[in-house]
C-alpha cells in the first residue's frame, strides 16, 4: 500500500512539473516578448491578455464539465499533452508571424491555442489531481508545490535564454510537453470501490450551481479581489524590466527574481494548509486577498529595483493560501462531484470575465497613467472588495481532521 501511494504521489508530482515547466517556458517571460520582440503597445499587449482570457472563458466550462464527467479518466489529459508539445512550431511559425502581420487576427488564433493548452487546462489538471489525490490518499497541495518548482526552475534560466534567443524557450516548452504526455502514463488509475461510486454529473447538476447564492457569493469574491492579481501580473515584468539600465539586465534579474518567488511559493505549499486549517477557509481568503492588496499599493508607491523586489515576492505567500482555500471552501461548502466544474467556473471563468473586461482598459492606463498610478488604483479597488466579502461569504470550516485532509488539504 505505502508503495502505491509513493507512486501515487510522486506521479502526481512529476505531471505537475512537467505541466509547469512547459507553461513557464512559454508564458513567464510572455509580456517582455510581446513588448520587446514584437513592440506592441500597452494598449496592444493588453488586448492581446484580454482576448487570451476570454477564449479560456469560453473553454473553462466545457473542460470542467468534460472532467467532471470523465473522474480520473486521462483523456482530455492526454489531449492537452498533445498540444503542449506543439508550443513551439506554434509560437514560432504561426503566432509571431500573425501578431506582426494580421494582428487581430493573431491575437484570437493564439487565444484559442493558449487557452486549450494552458489558460483553461491548469485548473483542469489541478481538479484531476486533487480528485486523484482524494482516492489514493495523496495530499494535494504537497503534489501541487512540484509545479510551482517546475515553473521556478524554466523562469530561472528563461530570462537568459530570452536575451539569445526568445524561440529557444519555446522549442524547450516543446520539449518539455513531450515530457507531460510520458508523465501521463505513469499516473494511477481510478480506484472502483462501491464508497467512492458516485452518481456521474449531468447537465442539470451544473445548472444547479447558478441557482445558489452562495455559488454567487464565491464568484463575487472572485471577480473583485482574487482575480485582479492576473491584470497587475500581465505587464508587471515590462514595469520591472523597465526599473534596470538596459532591457537586457532587467529581464536576466526578473527571470532570477520569478524563479525566487516560486521557490518560496512551493515552501509556503506546506505552511498554507495549518493556516488555513487554524482560521478556516473563508478567512483564508480574505487573508490572501489582503495580502494581494498590500502588494498592489506597496508597487505603487516604492520606485527601485530592490523595494520592488521585496513587493513582488508578497505574491509567494498569498498564492499558497489562495490556493488550499479555495479547495477547502468548494469542498465544505458544495457538492464534491462537481469540484472540477466549481473550480474552473467559479474560480477560474469568472477570473478571465474580469481580465477579459478589464486588459485593454487597464493596459491603456498604463500608457497614460504609468504603472505606479495605475497599481494605486487597482489596490484600492481589491481593498474595497475585500470588505465587501467579509460579509457575503460563507463562515463553514471542515468538520474534521479526515475533512482537511479531502478538501485539497497539503
Amino acid at each position: 500500500m505505502k508503495c502505491q501511494l509513493n507512486s501515487a504521489y510522486w506521479s502526481s508530482a512529476i505531471t505537475f512539473f512537467a505541466f509547469f515547466l512547459t507553461w513557464s517556458f512559454c508564458y513567464s517571460l510572455f509580456p517582455l516578448w510581446l513588448n520587446q520582440t514584437l513592440a506592441l503597445t500597452g494598449k496592444e499587449t493588453g488586448v492581446v491578455f484580454a482576448t487570451n482570457a476570454l477564449a479560456a472563458l469560453i473553454i473553462m466550462p466545457v473542460y470542467g464539465i468534460l472532467q467532471d464527467r470523465l473522474g480520473t479518466g486521462k483523456q482530455l489529459l492526454f489531449m492537452l499533452g498533445l498540444l503542449m508539445a506543439g508550443v513551439g512550431p506554434f509560437f514560432i511559425l504561426i503566432y509571431q508571424p500573425l501578431l506582426t502581420s494580421f494582428f487581430i487576427v493573431g491575437a484570437i488564433v493564439g487565444a484559442l491555442y493558449s487557452a486549450l493548452t494552458f489558460g483553461a487546462a491548469v485548473g483542469t489538471l489541478e481538479a484531476y489531481i486533487e480528485r486523484l489525490g482524494r482516492q489514493h490518499e495523496v495530499e494535494f497541495g504537497k503534489a501541487r508545490l512540484w509545479g510551482s518548482l517546475g515553473w521556478a526552475c524554466a523562469t530561472f534560466v528563461a530570462g537568459v535564454i530570452f536575451n539569445i534567443n526568445p524561440k529557444l524557450n519555446f522549442v524547450l516548452a516543446s520539449a518539455t510537453g513531450v515530457g507531460f504526455i510520458l508523465c501521463l502514463f505513469w499516473l494511477p488509475a481510478s480506484t472502483k470501490t462501491p464508497r467512492t461510486k458516485k452518481k456521474k454529473v449531468g447537465v442539470s447538476d451544473v445548472l444547479s450551481l447558478f441557482s445558489q447564492s452562495r455559488f454567487w457569493r464565491l464568484s463575487l469574491y472572485v471577480m473583485g479581489v482574487s482575480c485582479l492579481y492576473q491584470i497587475y501580473d500581465q505587464q508587471f515584468p515590462i514595469y520591472f524590466s523597465s526599473l534596470f539600465p538596459t532591457p537586457e539586465e532587467g529581464n536576466r534579474f526578473y527571470g532570477y527574481l520569478n524563479s525566487l518567488q516560486v521557490f518560496i511559493e512551493a515552501g509556503m505549499m506546506f505552511i498554507a494548509p495549518f493556516i488555513v486549517n487554524k482560521i478556516g477557509p473563508k478567512n483564508g481568503l480574505l487573508l490572501s486577498g489582503a495580502i494581494m492588496a498590500l502588494r498592489m499599493l506597496a508597487s505603487g508607491v516604492v520606485a527601485d529595483p530592490v523595494s520592488i523586489s521585496l513587493v513582488k515576492l508578497l505574491h509567494a505567500l498569498e498564492l499558497p493560501i489562495l490556493l488550499v482555500a479555495i479547495f477547502k471552501y468548494i469542498a465544505v461548502n458544495f457538492d464534491t462531484r462537481l469540484s472540477a466544474t466549481i473550480y474552473l467556473i467559479g474560480f477560474h471563468v469568472f477570473t478571465q470575465v474580469v481580465t477579459t473586461l478589464l486588459s485593454s482598459v487597464i493596459g491603456e492606463l498604463y500608457d497614460d497613467l504609468g504603472f505606479a498610478d495605475t497599481y494605486l488604483l487597482l489596490g484600492t479597488v481589491v481593498t474595497v472588495n475585500l470588505i465587501f466579502s467579509f460579509w457575503i461569504l460563507e463562515n463553514n470550516k471542515p468538520k474534521n481532521d479526515v475533512a482537511a485532509r479531502t478538501t485539497g488539504g497539503y
